[in-house]
């Protein structure tokens, strides 16, 4: 009796212990398709399975989490700014330089936010965990510029790509906000 007893309460533990981890499984799941959106079916697409897309989309988080991404002091953010309305204004005459002005310039922002920039891909799967939102535009403005590298695109298609960078360039455009010290009308000096 205490043989089967032992037996009965080893397989209730066991069967716990797996409902246990296909919830957290399930729930592990849910999150990462919360958080990254298209991007995890994009991962599934592309690695062929949930799970590999799972744990290609955990080390992306646990690399970028390794980075110091910061926002923009005010002065970068102006600075930015201007350049981004510049080649706007310059794309009427010179769409194919409005272009690659624009490639280069969401370039040096990530850059100056303190993503590592080489390879493309990494590159826009290191924005996929904090911009998870726009790095489709990313892809489809970088897809279109390489195009256009090769004169296969027309002016449209270039105003389509300037407009997916303004898309990733608004995004990142957080600017860092000072600390706002409220004084409590009780400590403030009377004169």
């Amino acid at each position: 009796m205490d043989t089967e007893m032992l037996v009965v309460g080893l397989v209730i533990l066991a069967l716990i212990a797996i409902a246990l981890v296909l919830y957290q499984r399930k729930t592990r799941s849910k999150n990462l398709q919360h958080h990254f959106g298209a991007e995890y079916g994009r991962a599934v697409e592309t690695t062929g399975s949930r799970d590999k897309a799972e744990a290609e989309l955990l080390a992306r988080r646990k690399r970028v989490d390794q980075l110091h991404i910061a926002p923009l002091s005010p002065a970068d953010a102006q600075r930015f700014t201007q350049a981004w309305r510049s080649l706007q204004a310059r794309f009427v005459d010179n769409p194919q330089d409005a272009l690659a002005q624009a490639d280069a310039l969401v370039q040096d922002l990530m850059r100056t936010r303190g993503y590592p920039m080489g390879d493309f891909e990494r590159s826009a799967a290191d924005i996929s965990v904090n911009h998870p939102g726009v790095v489709e535009h990313y892809r489809a403005g970088h897809a279109i510029a390489e195009r256009q590298g090769r004169g296969e695109v027309d002016t449209e298609g270039m105003r389509q790509a300037v407009i997916h960078y303004r898309a990733l360039f608004a995004e990142l455009l957080e600017v860092d906000q000072p600390e706002h010290h409220d004084h409590h009308p009780d400590m403030r000096t009377q004169s």
